[in-house]
């Protein structure tokens, strides 16, 4: 087999500039795990960098021609590779309990849902980074104040230390997509445990967002909140002008008040 054709249904746009893909590879600090997991690695350009780094490379490959193409050429991978869906696979059949990274260029189609499972796994997920569709990947990173600025800048943000890198061009990928992509790393925090309910902050946040143009006061109408908390002043700002230290304060008092 000499190449993977591109499937549409699966977002598949194969990066095909060297540099690029080692510089990916490169984001990757190493810090705190011995193994790293690449999620769709295609013919495997980022795979070969990230196979001669000092750590233990898993791939997770749901297209069974790139699954072929992998075994074929790339001898250092054989049973370690994943052939299942991400979204759906459980990881602790192949990690345990262990800590592991994860990387790769991300179908742009699951790429905020990529994130958000790595947010369940977080406990196990020291680092994270790869390749998104420019925006999301801006939005990822994005601080309060701003249209991107919203769900998943919140709760990455609350467990991670978000970096944008670089930006990467349409025209090192086959096929070219049709908008730029970004390169980003999430670093899990020395203390990413919460003081707050977790679940509550979560549903906190994505409630707040889901109708971003009002106030607190009116979109979290559905905490049945008492009428002193909700003469507190942060009632009177909208999601987007409050920080991730503030929606865990906000947590903290919603939590308070249905005791």
């Amino acid at each position: 087999m000499d190449k993977v054709r591109a499937k549409k249904h699966l977002g598949q746009h194969f990066l095909n500039d060297e540099n690029i893909a080692r510089k990916i590879g490169d984001t990757l600090t190493l810090e705190g795990y011995n193994r790293v997991l690449e999620i769709g690695p295609g013919m495997g350009v980022l795979t070969k960098y990230l196979l001669e780094k000092p750590i233990e490379t898993y791939v997770i490959e749901i297209d069974t021609e790139s699954v072929d193409y992998l075994n074929a050429h790339y001898p250092k991978l054989h049973g370690k590779i994943i052939s299942k869906d991400f979204l759906k696979y459980n990881l602790k059949e192949v990690f345990g309990e262990e800590p592991y990274a994860i990387i790769g260029n991300f179908p742009y189609n699951i790429s905020s849902q990529i994130v958000f499972k790595t947010l369940e796994l977080r406990d196990q997920i020291p680092e994270f980074s790869g390749m998104f569709q420019k925006e999301v990947a801006e939005r990822i990173c994005e601080k309060k104040g701003s249209k991107a600025y919203g769900i998943l800048s919140v709760l990455t943000q609350a467990f991670y230390d978000t970096e944008y890198l670089f930006t990467v061009s349409e025209q090192v990928f086959t096929p070219p997509p049709k908008v730029k992509s970004g390169v980003m790393r999430m670093r899990r925090k020395p203390d990413y445990k919460l003081p707050c309910d977790e679940k509550l902050f979560f549903n906190v946040v994505k409630t707040a967002f889901n109708q971003r143009r009002k106030t607190l006061r009116n979109s979290l109408k559905s905490f049945n909140l008492s009428d002193n908390l909700r003469e507190d002043s942060i009632f009177d700002l909208r999601p987007e002008q409050i920080s991730v230290e503030e929606f865990i304060v906000l947590t903290q008092k919603i939590a308070a008040d249905g005791v």
